[in-house]
């Protein structure tokens, strides 16, 4: 006992190392998308770390307990690393105390689950993005029309691409803000409050709306929607004159107002972090296992299964004369699918079919007009919400899948 109380830190550190290594797969799926946005969030976490009298180490085991259970059941890597970094940040709560809130805030925006949230908005933040340019620019230069992101003027059509949500932009912009932040309680020598800190998150939201709707402005006008170096510069610049500099001066107006707090004793209760990481380590060996997502089980007969070929483990094809039926994992929402292989989406919205809700876009590549029809089906329920779908899973448990129906409509060379 007297080895392990003196060697309390070493071995924590040591115990990560493991826990990390043995989540090697989800560690680099984790990694993959923001490495860097990623490490630094940690190392400003470390940085900007401040002493608090408030019990966050519950806060945060509470946070990895609904993480892990989710992930469990849903087998979703992205909630089990976010778990993982939210231990790491446990551990060093633990044993210094110290705890920071914008760093926090940027670990969750830098994680993968952020991302597949944000991915699963693309389409409606584009399209009102692009509506309100329209409003914007439809009394100062001859739009004929909208329809989705492509713009009509003077007979040719002008689409906005998905780099101009800014997504990039918008995560980067609140790790400038937090570095703005951590810098100022440095200078300062005092800390903000939790009010300050989410009031200037919602000023960097707001700044991050104005810079991608400038920026698509000026795109239009100079009609530089294809994606080359101009294009790119553009965006830059945009998110420095519209983000960057206004944080800048925002920030000399934001000051911290907190002292250094004088800590109480704090004695760290060993049984809920032992639960804790025995809760990791079970989801850790769970995120092993091979998933079966049960695609084509009571699968409607109206789908002939026997025409059908396996286009991956989560992607099933079956081709016909006049469509081409897609039974997917709902993670592979159609929008990104289609336009990651260069169709763009002309029209997207709710309708009915025989009372139930599904999701309808127009879409066009090489000319040719398409019209696709998908929903989220659990049971012999239509849903149209990706959420929804999911919290159902959750609940009963059961096979969950993505239909997405394709056909062409015309080739609008014989408009």
């Amino acid at each position: 006992m007297k080895f392990l109380s003196q060697n309390k830190k070493a071995i924590a550190i040591f115990a990560i190392l493991c826990l990390l290594a043995a989540n090697y797969n989800v560690v680099a799926f984790g990694l993959n998308s923001d490495l860097f946005g990623i490490l630094f969030s940690l190392v400003l976490f470390i940085i900007g770390g401040r002493k608090t009298n408030f019990k966050i180490n519950y806060l945060l085991i509470g946070l990895i307990f609904l993480l892990e259970f989710i992930s469990y059941r849903l087998h979703t890597k992205s909630l089990h690393f976010l778990s993982l970094m939210l231990f790491v940040c446990l551990i060093y709560y633990l044993f210094t105390r110290k705890f920071s809130y914008i760093s926090f805030i940027c670990i969750l925006l830098f994680s993968s689950i952020f991302n597949k949230f944000f991915e699963h908005l693309t389409t409606e933040i584009k399209q009102t993005l692009c509506y309100n340019v329209y409003l914007a620019l439809r009394n100062f230069i001859p739009i004929d029309k909208i329809e989705g992101v492509n713009f009509f003027i003077k007979g040719a059509k002008i689409t906005i691409d998905t780099a101009c949500m800014g997504l990039s932009m918008f995560k980067t912009g609140f790790l400038i803000g937090a570095i703005l932040l951590t810098l100022e309680e440095k200078k300062e020598k005092k800390y903000y409050g939790v009010f300050q800190i989410i009031g200037f998150c919602l000023i960097i939201v707001f700044l991050n709306i104005i810079s991608n709707y400038f920026r698509i402005i000026t795109l239009i006008l100079l009609n530089f929607t294809q994606e080359n170096m101009l294009h790119h510069t553009i965006g830059l610049l945009c998110f420095i004159l519209y983000q960057v500099l206004p944080m800048l001066f925002l920030i000399r107006y934001f000051k911290p107002k907190i002292g250094e707090l004088i800590t109480s004793d704090f004695k760290m209760k060993v049984l809920p972090n032992i639960i804790t990481l025995t809760i990791i380590l079970a989801t850790s060996l769970e995120m092993k296992n091979e998933q079966n997502y049960d695609l084509l089980t009571n699968l409607n007969k109206n789908y002939n299964k026997s025409k059908g070929i396996w286009v991956n483990k989560e992607v099933y094809k079956i081709e016909t004369n006049d469509k081409l039926v897609y039974i997917k994992t709902p993670s592979h929402k159609p929008l990104i699918c289609w336009t990651g292989n260069g169709y763009k989406i002309i029209e997207s919205k709710e309708i009915l079919v025989n009372n139930e809700k599904i999701w309808f876009n127009k879409m066009e590549k090489n000319n040719i007009l398409y019209n696709s029809y998908w929903w989220y089906e659990c049971g012999d329920k239509k849903y149209t919400s990706f959420v929804e779908v999911m919290f159902m899973k959750l609940v009963y448990n059961k096979p969950i899948r993505l239909i997405n129906e394709v056909s062409v409509i015309k080739s609008t060379n014989h408009r």
